[in-house]
């Protein structure tokens, strides 16, 4: 047989060849109207959500207070004078703590009848409508930090509650009843009158209400793989820029009942999304609804007008596990950490998390301890986002995953170790390295989003995808603790953001490239990503590495 007569036996075949998922994604476009549909309504959730993860730093803002004087406080409650700005000694007398303010002796209006051994029972706030006033939690500052601790804490375990909802479920539910329930729990905060309630429903809030996880998950299945970063990015900017707008809704509404009253009530419309958001088409295949599949792929191409031969769709595969034996989501998910290289992803993926979420947080509580007006430097640190973000989709369209993510950890390493060895004399460059580090911290944090998302099966990504993220965000935990370290040495909290990042830029070396292949739907397509496999390419008659 001649190589013409081959070459056409092979491009006979290649017309019965089972055709891949990500072929007829290809086929649907990126930006058709069911998508940018789509886009719209994820949109909401990146921008709300982004608010909803740090909207404690100016709902819970810190206030100044002293222990009320009667002599002066009888007519007006506010501050007496600009110096009473406290700093308050807690001092232990007879068991209890107490709070008192030593004011200029030759004022003697202002000296205050009680004694260092009687504890004060009013207190006069500097904002009087603030969170702290209205709680009475003058000289229990530990109860402001708390909101922020416990609703970090409920991010990490509502991460393993919406990963196993969303694989279990479907992406939509997951992703509605989240939304939802952000909103209605979000709002009841802002009517609450106790101080305790307020800390459970903030607690839960963050554990049930987050919905960014199972959209993010339907958002990198809606295309194609290889538009996902561009998709990625248009939404991160979504994100970003619901952060730049969070502080100047502060700003302007600056009463913290109003002000979350007024970011939590758009997402009431989430619950609508049941009637208008569509299900993602991976999910529907790795659980074994096909025809389910079939008939959104149809509904998606007549929307966006595009015509799909039913031959195509007939020679659809699709790789799924084994469901003879009725395997369980929970059996899937033990299944995969029987294996002892989705095991070694797992843990540099802890790692990953815990670095990135150490450092932005620790990031972000730098900057409203930045001196200046606090909504505006948290604005601009957050814009430089923005650049990251693009920068992402540039990087990760050339150069594909694992390099830029070795280059990022290890650049943004460096800069944060170097920092605390500059000469005092050049503040503009400490500065400086602090706002290139916060870039490179986004832009891993981005590659790291999607990067863990690659690396599992299909009816298991949510789940690790959430388990990793829950384990790695101890690091969110320990964030707002990193300025006590300053006490030892200014240096000591920029120092360990540094080695984490250039140990987590160590160990990416060990990890595969995932760009231009096909999100795995098994174990065993996981397993394989980064080995090479052949396939005739008709064109140049030759073997190509895919």
């Amino acid at each position: 047989m001649t190589l013409t007569n081959k070459k056409n036996q092979l491009l006979n075949e290649s017309e019965e060849e089972p055709v891949q998922l990500d072929e007829v994604l290809s086929k649907l476009g990126a930006f058709g109207k069911h998508q940018l549909i789509t886009m719209c309504m994820l949109a909401l959730v990146y921008a709300t959500n982004s608010i909803y993860n740090v909207n404690y730093v100016f709902a819970v803002e810190d206030v100044n207070y002293r222990c009320k004087v009667p002599e002066c406080d009888s007519k007006d409650s506010s501050f007496s004078a600009p110096w009473l700005n406290l700093s308050s000694l807690d001092l232990e007398t007879d068991g209890l703590k107490q709070c008192h303010q030593h004011p200029p002796l030759n004022n003697q209006c202002l000296v205050f009848n009680t004694s260092l051994t009687e504890k004060c029972t009013e207190w006069v706030y500097d904002v009087p409508n603030s969170f702290v006033a209205e709680f009475g939690l003058a000289c229990n500052d530990w109860k402001a930090t708390l909101v922020g601790s416990i609703h970090l804490f409920g991010s990490m375990v509502g991460q393993l509650i919406q990963g196993q909802i969303s694989d279990r479920f479907g992406r939509k539910i997951a992703a509605v009843f989240a939304g939802t329930m952000g909103a209605v729990l979000g709002l009841t905060k802002s009517f609450t009158t106790s101080y305790w309630t307020y800390i459970v429903l903030e607690g839960l809030e963050a554990a049930i209400g987050d919905a960014l996880s199972p959209m993010f998950m339907l958002s990198i299945e809606i295309v194609e793989k290889k538009r996902a970063i561009l998709y990625q990015m248009i939404l991160l900017n979504f994100y970003t820029c619901g952060q730049i707008i969070m502080p100047f809704i502060a700003w302007a509404v600056p009463y913290w009942r109003n002000f979350l009253r007024v970011i939590y009530a758009p997402t009431l419309i989430i619950l609508f999304y049941s009637f208008f958001l569509d299900e993602s088409i991976r999910w529907l295949f790795s659980k074994g609804k096909k025809e389910q599949g079939i008939r959104l792929i149809e509904k998606i191409a007549k929307r966006n007008n595009i015509k799909i031969e039913r031959n195509l769709l007939n020679r659809l595969d699709y790789s799924e596990e084994d469901t003879s034996n009725k395997i369980n989501d929970r059996k899937l998910l033990m299944k995969t950490f029987r294996s002892r290289i989705m095991m070694q992803r797992f843990l540099v993926c802890m790692v990953w998390w815990f670095t990135i979420t150490l450092i932005n947080y620790g990031m972000m509580i730098s900057s409203v301890l930045i001196s200046g007006n606090k909504y505006l430097n948290f604005a601009l640190l957050i814009m430089m986002d923005i650049p990251a973000n693009v920068l992402y989709w540039v990087a990760l369209s050339k150069y594909k995953r694992k390099m830029p993510l070795i280059v990022s950890f290890i650049v943004g390493g460096v800069f944060c170790i170097s920092q605390p060895f500059l000469p005092k004399g050049y503040a503009w460059l400490g500065l400086a390295l602090f706002m290139m580090f916060e870039m490179l911290a986004t832009f891993s944090y981005n590659i790291v989003y999607m990067y863990t998302s690659e690396l599992f099966p299909t009816y298991t990504r949510n789940s690790m995808h959430s388990i990793c993220s829950a384990v790695g965000r101890v690091g969110s935990l320990l964030a707002p603790q990193t300025p006590l370290l300053m006490t030892y040495w200014t240096g000591l909290p920029a120092l360990i953001f540094g080695v984490s990042s250039l140990l987590s830029g160590a160990l990416t070396l060990f990890m595969p490239e995932t760009a231009r292949t096909q999100l795995p739907d098994t174990i065993r397509e996981a397993e394989t990503i980064g080995k090479k496999k052949y396939k005739y390419d008709p064109a140049s008659e030759t073997l190509k590495g895919t």
